[in-house]
């Protein structure tokens, strides 16, 4: 049994496409992560640090749209 993934959601009187709060959550996540890899001393191992986060954003947005919106 599949959960239908809407197609919009309203909040108030915007409605938005469900990949904005996937993309956001992405977002945090990547954030969490970035900043326990500096609290560490790990990002010295990144070429390009802020290349890196952009990175891991995406990563995390694709896995939050593979296992939580998935159709």
């Amino acid at each position: 049994m599949s959960v239908p993934v809407p197609s919009e959601v309203s909040w108030g009187w915007i409605y938005l496409p469900p990949v904005v709060f996937v993309i956001t959550a992405g977002a945090v996540c990547a954030w969490i992560v970035t900043r326990v890899l500096n609290r560490y001393g790990l990002s010295r191992f990144f070429w390009h640090p802020p290349l890196a986060m952009l990175g891991l954003t995406a990563l995390m947005s694709a896995l939050i749209g593979l296992f939580v919106m998935a159709p």
